[in-house]
C-alpha cells in the first residue's frame, strides 16, 4: 500500500471526516464544471471518481484532491466546442474521452522526458492575468443560465452584446432561484470558507424544484442522469489530430495547477512533491478517467484546502470522496436530475469569481510595472483571442519575460562600504561607498551567452570609457556559466583594452568558468591577473599603487 494511505484508526477517522466533507464540496462543483465544459453533470461525477482513485494510489501529495477545476473546464469546453460544434451528446462523450486520454498521454510522456521543470515556465503575474480572464469568461458563460435565456457563443465581447439584447426575455422565476442560491452561497462562503454550503444549496434546489414544480414553470433542470457507475468509453483515434493542440494546453494547465496546489498544501512533515512523479500520477489519473467517461482533471485548491482544513492526513480521504461519488451515481442520480441549472450556474460563479483577484494585480503593479503589463496582456489575450489561444499568449509572455531578464543582464560597478569589509554595487542609497582611483571593478550578473554577450560587452565598454581606469577587474562571482560567444567577447575586449592601455583582471570565477578561461587565449593572464575574489583585487591594486609610491617605485617609474 502506498505510504500516502492511512492505516491507523485515528488517521482513518480523520480521513473519513475529511473525505466526506470534501465530497460535499467536490461533487456539486464537479457537476457544475461539467456543464461549463458543455457536458452532462454525470461526467462531473465520473471525474470526481476515477481520477481521485488513481492519483490517491500513485501521487506524491498526501492531501491533494484531483478532479475537475474551473480552468480545465473552460479549456475543455472551448476545445470540445470546436471538435463537436453541433453539441451531439454521443460525439461529445467520445471527444471528451479522447481529449482526456490525450492529456494523460502527454503528461506521462512529459515525465518520461523529465519535463517536470516546465511547470515553472508560466510566471505568477502571467498566470494571474490568465486566470482572471478565465474567471470573467466563466462568469459571462453562466449568466444566461442564471436568468433563463440562451445565447449563442461567438466570443467574449460578442456574447456581452448578445446577452444585453436577450435580457428582456429573462425568466423571473429562474432569476429568483438563482438569486436565492447566490445569496446562500456567498453568505456561507463569507461566514465559513470551504464549507459544505454547495451540497446544502444543491439539496435545497432539488427540493424546491420538486415541491414547487419548477420544470412546469419553464425553469431548466439538469435532466436525466444515468443511475449507474461509468461505463467503458473508448477514445477515437480519428480525433487525435484535431484535439492534440488543445490537449497540450490542458495538460500544461493541469500539471501547473496540480503542482502548485500540491506544494501549497504540503505539511512540513510530508514527503516532498516530486514534479516528474506528479506528471505520472496526473497523467495516469487522466488516462484512467478517460476510459470511464471523465473530463480532464487536475489538482484542485479548494477541495484540497477542505481536506487539509478538516484534518485530512492521507489520500484515504480522496478514496472516501470517490466512494461518495459512486454512492451518488448509484443512489441519488434520479434526484439530481431535478436540480435547476440556475443553481449549478450559481455554484460555478461563486467558486470561479475568486480567479479574478484585483488585489494580486495591485500587488504586482506596486512592485513591477513590466510584469503588471504582462498580467494585463494575458488577461486581455483570453478575452480577445479565446481561452485556448489565451493560454498560448500566457506561455509566450512568460517566455518573453524570461528571455528579457536573461538577455538584459546588468553590469554593476562595485565599491566598498566605508569603514567595513563589505563589497556591493554602487547606488544612490549608499553615496559614501568608496572606490579606488584608477581601479574599476565590474560585476556582470547571470549566465553569459550568445544572446547577451553583445549587450554585456557594450555595458563594459561604456563604463570603461566613462571611468578611464588603468585597471579593470571583472568580478565573475555572479556568473554561473560562460558560453563560447561570450568568452570570445571577453577575449576580444581584453585585446582592445590592453591596446588602449587598460589592464584587465578577472576574479572569482567558479571552477567551470575558470576551466573555460584557461582553455582560451585568456589563459595568458596567468596567476597574476586571475585572482581569487574582488577583495584580493583591491589588495593587489593597493599594493601596486603603494609600491609605485616608494622611492624604488618612483625611480623605476
Amino acid at each position: 500500500m502506498t505510504p500516502n494511505l492511512g492505516l491507523s484508526s485515528s488517521t482513518l477517522r480523520a480521513d473519513a471526516i475529511a473525505g466526506l466533507t470534501a465530497a460535499a464540496v467536490v461533487l456539486p462543483k464537479a457537476m457544475a464544471y461539467a456543464t461549463v465544459a458543455g457536458l452532462s453533470v454525470s461526467v462531473g461525477l465520473y471525474t470526481a471518481f476515477v481520477p481521485l482513485i488513481v492519483y490517491a494510489l500513485i501521487g506524491t501529495s498526501r492531501v491533494l484532491s484531483v478532479s475537475s477545476t474551473t480552468t480545465l473546464a473552460i479549456l475543455t469546453g472551448a476545445q470540445l466546442g470546436l471538435a463537436v460544434p453541433d453539441g451531439d451528446p454521443v460525439k461529445l462523450t467520445v471527444a471528451a474521452a479522447t481529449l482526456t486520454a490525450l492529456t494523460g498521454v502527454l503528461l506521462i510522456g512529459a515525465s518520461v522526458l523529465r519535463l517536470g521543470f516546465l511547470a515553472n515556465f508560466i510566471s505568477t503575474p502571467v498566470l494571474t492575468g490568465f486566470k482572471a480572464g478565465i474567471g470573467l469568461v466563466i462568469v459571462l458563460d453562466q449568466v444566461p443560465k442564471l436568468i433563463g435565456i440562451h445565447v449563442t457563443k461567438r466570443g467574449f465581447f460578442h456574447d456581452i452584446a448578445s446577452l444585453a439584447q436577450h435580457v428582456p426575455e429573462a425568466s423571473l422565476i429562474t432569476v429568483a432561484v438563482a438569486v436565492a442560491a447566490l445569496v446562500a452561497l456567498l453568505v456561507a462562503e463569507r461566514l465559513k470558507p470551504h464549507s459544505s454550503a454547495p451540497l446544502f444549496v444543491v439539496a435545497a434546489g432539488i427540493a424546491a424544484s420538486w415541491f414547487f414544480s419548477l420544470p412546469a414553470s419553464e425553469v431548466a433542470t439538469v435532466g436525466t442522469i444515468p443511475q449507474a457507475l461509468p461505463a467503458l468509453t473508448l477514445p477515437s483515434f480519428a480525433l487525435v489530430g484535431q484535439l492534440l493542440p488543445g490537449a497540450l494546453g490542458i495538460a500544461l494547465m493541469s500539471f501547473t495547477e496540480t503542482i502548485a496546489a500540491g506544494r501549497a498544501f504540503a505539511a512540513p512533515a510530508d514527503p516532498p512533491i516530486t514534479a516528474n512523479r506528479e506528471l505520472v500520477a496526473t497523467g495516469a489519473a487522466n488516462l484512467g478517467g478517460a476510459l470511464f467517461g471523465a473530463m480532464p482533471a487536475g489538482g484542485g485548491t479548494s477541495q484540497s484546502a477542505v481536506v487539509r482544513a478538516v484534518g485530512g492526513r492521507t489520500q484515504t480521504a480522496s478514496l472516501i470522496t470517490a466512494a461518495a461519488a459512486a454512492a451518488t451515481m448509484l443512489v441519488f442520480a434520479p434526484f439530481l436530475g431535478q436540480l435547476p441549472q440556475a443553481v449549478l450556474a450559481a455554484v460555478v460563479i461563486v467558486y470561479s469569481v475568486g480567479l479574478i483577484s484585483p488585489a494580486e494585480f495591485i500587488a504586482i503593479r506596486k512592485i513591477r510595472t513590466l510584469e503588471f503589463t504582462w498580467a494585463i496582456a494575458a488577461f486581455a489575450g483570453v478575452l480577445i483571442f479565446g481561452t485556448l489561444q489565451g493560454i498560448m499568449v500566457a506561455i509566450v509572455l512568460s517566455l518573453i519575460g524570461l528571455s528579457s531578464q536573461v538577455v538584459n543582464s546588468k553590469v554593476y560597478v562595485i565599491g566598498r562600504k566605508r569603514g567595513a569589509d563589505v563589497l556591493r554595487p554602487l547606488s544612490p542609497e549608499n553615496p559614501d561607498d568608496e572606490t579606488f582611483e584608477g581601479l574599476l571593478i565590474l560585476r556582470p550578473e547571470g549566465r553569459l551567452f550568445f544572446a547577451n554577450a553583445q549587450q554585456v560587452g557594450d555595458q563594459i565598454r561604456a563604463l570603461i570609457a566613462e571611468q578611464r581606469p588603468s585597471v579593470v577587474a571583472l568580478d565573475l562571482s555572479r556568473v554561473p556559466d560562460i558560453e563560447y560567444s561570450a568568452l570570445q567577447m571577453l577575449v576580444d575586449g581584453e585585446r582592445r583594452f590592453t591596446a588602449d592601455g587598460v589592464t584587465v583582471w578577472l576574479a572569482a570565477a567558479n571552477p567551470n568558468v575558470l576551466a573555460c578561461i584557461r582553455a582560451s587565449p585568456l589563459a595568458k593572464l596567468g596567476r597574476e591577473r586571475l585572482l581569487f575574489n574582488a577583495r584580493e583585487v583591491i589588495t593587489k591594486y593597493q599594493d601596486q599603487v603603494a609600491a609605485k609610491d616608494t622611492p624604488q617605485g618612483l625611480e623605476r617609474g
